[in-house]
């Protein structure tokens, strides 16, 4: 009888070690895991999403390695389009993508977002925006000095310089020019924000609207005092961010409420700017495992360090609040879909 009892403990113990093993971890081990960004190398999106490789692996169960892919194309809509439709669902794939690709899908003003947002396994974004500001800048050799120039209809626009539709750096200018009044052309189709910033320093347009985070990080001789660009608006902000206490909201500028309302909305796809997902179908444990390890890097010292040092705003949500804000999105009222809708539709031959 002993001899069997001592028999049955020695089995319970050997099962026990693999009752309590942990399936992500067990798959996660010796693997590679892919990060698609969704531009190109050296913009905002692109330096969040390397500062989250750099980390992400040790937080995963099984610590994979983690490796980035640029993917861009169309404002990012590419592989947008790829993590949901083509990369594998076994959790080794996951991207970053425009802040405005569930907007995209939405309003359906484009025929080639074949996702549905609220299907993507969000993991959270790094930034929600509260500490940051969207802000129109030109050229201090353009022809419009002043918010009163720019909303001259007689006189000559701002050209400024966007990549493609459904990004940011495209609609919100038409946003701009349809509640604000300002006169304002639209040059698309640069292929990264990188090219963008390069076509404002050779002159080829006026200006361009841009993060101020990626303005710290990229091009921060901008913002010095005697430098040669000049802030005009900026946007998804309720009140006016501390650095630039004389530089008007958009809220300031709203002509009327129905503007105001199309401002506010507009502005909603900020609370998710720096999104990360993998894509629909992933096993729901690894699923939990990958957002669990994008929650933990955001604590994590080091990556917070770094971000400083690029001087990075990081300001992170969960997969839930960006699936809220989605949904949120979804039910804004049918007129103001229809507005945005009509605005960037008719936007799409630059003018």
């Amino acid at each position: 009888m002993v001899t069997r009892c001592v028999a049955l403990l020695l089995a319970s113990l050997a099962v026990a070690p693999q009752a309590c093993a942990d399936p992500a971890a067990d798959f996660y081990k010796g693997r590679t895991v892919t990060l698609i960004i969704g531009y190109g190398p050296g913009g905002g999106y692109d330096l969040f999403a390397r500062l989250m490789a750099h980390h992400l692996g040790r937080y995963v169960p099984g610590n994979p390695t983690v490796v980035v892919q640029n993917m861009p194309g169309a404002g990012s809509l590419r592989a947008t389009n790829y993590l949901y439709a083509v990369a594998p669902r076994d959790g080794t794939t996951i991207g970053s993508f425009a802040r405005d690709m569930p907007l995209l899908a939405i309003l359906r003003t484009n025929a080639s977002a074949v996702f549905d947002p609220r299907k993507f396994n969000w993991l959270g974004s790094s930034s929600d925006f509260s500490r940051d500001a969207y802000i129109l800048m030109v050229r201090k050799d353009a022809p419009v000095n002043s918010i009163e120039d720019a909303r001259r209809r007689d006189g000559p626009p701002i050209v400024l310089g966007g990549t493609a539709e459904g990004t940011t750096g495209s609609d919100i200018p038409l946003v701009l020019r349809d509640a604000l009044g300002i006169n304002i052309k639209l040059v698309t189709g640069y292929p990264d924000n990188g090219a963008i910033f390069l076509a404002v320093d050779r002159g080829e347009v006026n200006g361009r609207t841009a993060d101020l985070s990626s303005m710290k990080s990229l091009k921060p001789e901008w913002l010095l005092p005697n430098g040669s660009m000049r802030a005009l608006v900026q946007f998804a902000r309720a009140t006016r961010h501390p650095e630039f206490a004389d530089v008007p909201t958009a809220r300031d500028l709203a002509r009327d409420e129905d503007a105001r309302a199309l401002i506010e909305f507009a502005e909603l796809s900020y609370k998710i700017s720096r999104p990360f997902a993998a894509p629909p179908g992933v096993p729901a444990e690894r699923v939990e495992a990958l957002r669990q390890a994008f929650a933990d890097v955001q604590k994590d010292r080091g990556y917070l360090e770094e971000a400083a040092k690029l001087r990075l705003e990081v300001s992170p949500i969960g997969g839930e609040e960006v699936l809220h804000t989605i949904d949120h999105i979804a039910a804004a009222p049918p007129n103001i879909l229809d507005r945005l809708r009509r605005l960037i539709m008719g936007g799409k031959g630059g003018g």
